[in-house]
């Protein structure tokens, strides 16, 4: 069955890893440019998740006491066993679970991602095939501009004075349409005279 990619909000979210190994660190560096507030419970500890800034760390076995503090889940430890009863805990208080390599006791995954400042893009084959959501983001990440990140800010600083000179939405839309073509073909943001100027001759 597919995967609804629906993309929520992490900041300030606490999230729990029950893991701590090499499996554990990915999942936790892929979670740190969101804002989560990440936990990671576990007997032992890699020195890298030991040491992430941001991270903080519970030298013990998992206990179902831990699912009390937690908004979030990744049961990311080399017990099955383990994993499937923290899945099956998770389920029953309905709190977001993602074991690993076991989509089977998901109630959520993580895509093969792509994020440059604000894009954030999400690739997945429900577990299909991870070589070939890798193979697929590797193609999509060579067409997106090396400079994406400057152009998403330039036109979200746009956001507001924008509204307020042009209260029609299918006139915004066409506005944000060119400037972000605009943008695209000159290889980066526009300069305030610039910005200006195509404002001044929108009709």
């Amino acid at each position: 069955m597919a995967y609804f990619p629906m993309f929520v909000e992490l900041e300030g979210r606490r999230v729990l890893i029950v893991g701590g190994g090499r499996v554990a660190l990915r999942k936790a560096e892929k979670l740190m440019p969101y804002g989560a507030e990440i936990t990671v419970a576990a007997p032992e500890i890699c020195n890298e998740l030991a040491t992430m800034q941001g991270v903080r760390t519970i030298a013990e076995s998992f206990s179902e006491e831990m699912l009390h503090n937690a908004d979030v889940i990744i049961a990311a430890t080399d017990d099955r066993e383990l994993n499937k009863r923290i899945s099956e805990l998770c389920r029953e208080e309905k709190i977001p679970v993602n074991t690993v390599d076991d989509s089977e006791l998901c109630s959520f995954i993580f895509p093969c991602l792509i994020k440059k400042g604000s894009l954030s893009i999400g690739i997945s084959t429900g577990g299909a095939s991870p070589t070939a959501a890798i193979s697929f983001k590797n193609k999509i990440n060579e067409l997106i501009p090396h400079n994406t990140e400057a152009i998403l800010d330039y036109l979200n600083a746009l956001r507001s004075p924008v509204k307020e000179r042009f209260p029609e939405e299918k006139t915004r839309s066409r506005i944000f349409k060119e400037l972000f073509e605009l943008c695209i073909n000159s290889g980066g943001p526009l300069t305030e005279a610039e910005t200006e100027e195509f404002l001044k001759n929108v009709r």
